[in-house]
């Protein structure tokens, strides 16, 4: 049985709290009224997630989760306080809190976020044992690749990673721009400080000066309350800006003065504020070509592109299909809760001869699903090849014969389509078990309350 340990000052809603995630969530209570029998019970229980109450007598909250991250970096803490501020929620997310609730909430709400969390604990552990079993040579190597060209790549990586240079990643769409920036950030001196993306090309244009730079109370209509930005949020970290040629010529300006004098000035705000951040650009087309064409500014090309690294088409590196597939089944398992041991030497041959259009987000598309509707514990060529045709169909309609909902990036079009197919194969399964929950969640390999949560999220 899970523990979940509840630090909290009040008996009352330490018992409140006992009865709801006892007899409601089926979790093991383990209880604690300030900071020193906090660390006394984690230890002794070893729990996969605490609610810890903000205000205790012996120490603040923030304090005890500094402490708690320091001795169990994996362990999901919520913050919970009767206060809204905003502040504090922003700070104690950035200091490795799981999530920030306020007082009062909704029983479901409390429950969600602890299953939630519970089973990020679950992941983090299982990823762990998985890399290490699986695990041989350079941890690049197992994320990227073994290729020459790939090799490559990795070590203009280790090379560049710990200095300060604003480094520009290019290639086609769905090459692993972002696998290569978060391998920047690992192999950096930032690797414990933030890592914080935001995808340009994702949020509209008058949203996206907001979301970048922050804006205070009542700075224009809606603005209800201060936001931090994204750069302040990634301070003493790595902002990635995906997709960065989509940035409107005037937030390039900005962009542009925060990398010459690193300050940020929210929308609304009368002073600067000094920010310690290391950028990383991604972009899918010839940043150089679209400064020449007058689309993008030269002079914030020149600033990004201080080292460029250029990533390899999935076709120009096919030696790197199986590992990655390998590697995308195991990552797959543990996310889906399924246990698929390995892939058919005829699926094996169909993932190395197809072309991968799409690249490796193609290719990490065709595993998931594949793992989700295997019938054993081995993916067949079967499930391949209709997975491929189905990949295949949705390459081929041109941008006028499909409708896509406006303002939508490839990788948030691409993340639809796998919970769609989620969807699909949980609604498959209820069909065929005229509605029995417990019947499909063990067809689905997976627990009761998870297939609830999912249910309840595609409302089906």
């Amino acid at each position: 049985m899970k523990t979940i340990l509840v630090v909290d000052d009040d008996p009352i809603e330490r018992r409140l709290l006992q009865t709801l995630l006892g007899k409601v969530g089926g979790y093991h209570v383990a209880m604690a009224e300030d900071g020193a029998s906090a660390f006394k019970q984690a230890e002794r229980f070893e729990p996969q997630t605490v609610i810890l109450d903000m205000n205790l007598p012996d120490m603040n909250g923030m304090d005890i989760l500094k402490k708690l991250k320091e001795s169990y970096p994996q362990l999901p803490v919520i913050m919970v306080t009767g206060v809204t501020d905003l502040a504090t929620a922003v700070k104690a997310i950035q200091q490795g809190a799981h999530n920030y609730l306020t007082k009062p909430f909704q029983n479901d709400q409390l429950l969600i976020t602890v299953q939630n969390a519970v089973e990020k604990n679950e992941l983090l552990t299982e990823m762990k044992q998985l890399r290490q079993k699986a695990g041989k040579g350079p941890a690049l190597t197992r994320i990227l690749g073994k290729s020459k060209a790939v090799q490559e790549v990795i070590g203009q990586i280790q090379k560049v990673a710990d200095s300060q240079l604003t480094v520009l990643i290019q290639g086609e769409t769905g090459t692993g721009k972002e696998l290569a920036a978060r391998a920047l950030h690992e192999e950096s001196s930032r690797r414990d400080r933030p890592f914080v993306a935001i995808d340009c090309g994702a949020i509209s244009e008058n949203l996206l000066e907001s979301e970048l730079f922050g804006h205070e109370k009542g700075s224009f209509s809606g603005a209800d309350r201060k936001k931090e930005g994204q750069l302040v949020l990634a301070n003493g970290g790595t902002l990635f800006l995906d997709e960065v040629g989509n940035l409107p010529l005037g937030l390039q300006s900005k962009l542009l003065r925060v990398l010459q004098e690193r300050q940020v000035r929210p929308v609304g705000a009368n002073q600067s504020q000094s920010i310690d951040v290391r950028f990383i650009a991604a972009t899918n087309a010839p940043l150089e070509d679209e400064a020449k064409a007058g689309k993008f500014r030269q002079d914030l090309y020149y600033r990004l592109a201080e080292f460029t690294i250029q990533l390899p088409s999935l076709k120009q590196r096919k030696d790197d299909v199986l590992v990655l597939a390998q590697r995308f089944r195991e990552e797959a398992c543990v996310e889906l809760k399924r246990f698929v041991s390995s892939i058919s030497k005829e699926a094996e041959q169909l993932l190395a001869a197809h072309p991968w259009p799409g690249n490796i987000r193609e290719l990490r598309n065709v595993i998931r699903q594949a793992v989700l509707v295997a019938p054993d514990f081995e993916i067949h060529a079967e499930q391949i090849k209709t997975l491929l045709k189905i990949s295949k169909t949705a390459e081929v309609p041109s941008v006028m014969e499909v409708s896509i909902p406006a303002g939508l990036s490839l990788k948030k079009i691409g993340e639809n389509a796998i919970e769609e197919a989620e969807k699909q194969a949980i609604r498959n399964v209820l069909r065929s078990t005229q509605g029995n929950k417990s019947q499909a969640a063990k067809i689905l390999k997976t627990d009761y309350k998870t297939l609830h949560v999912k249910i309840k999220k595609y409302g089906l």
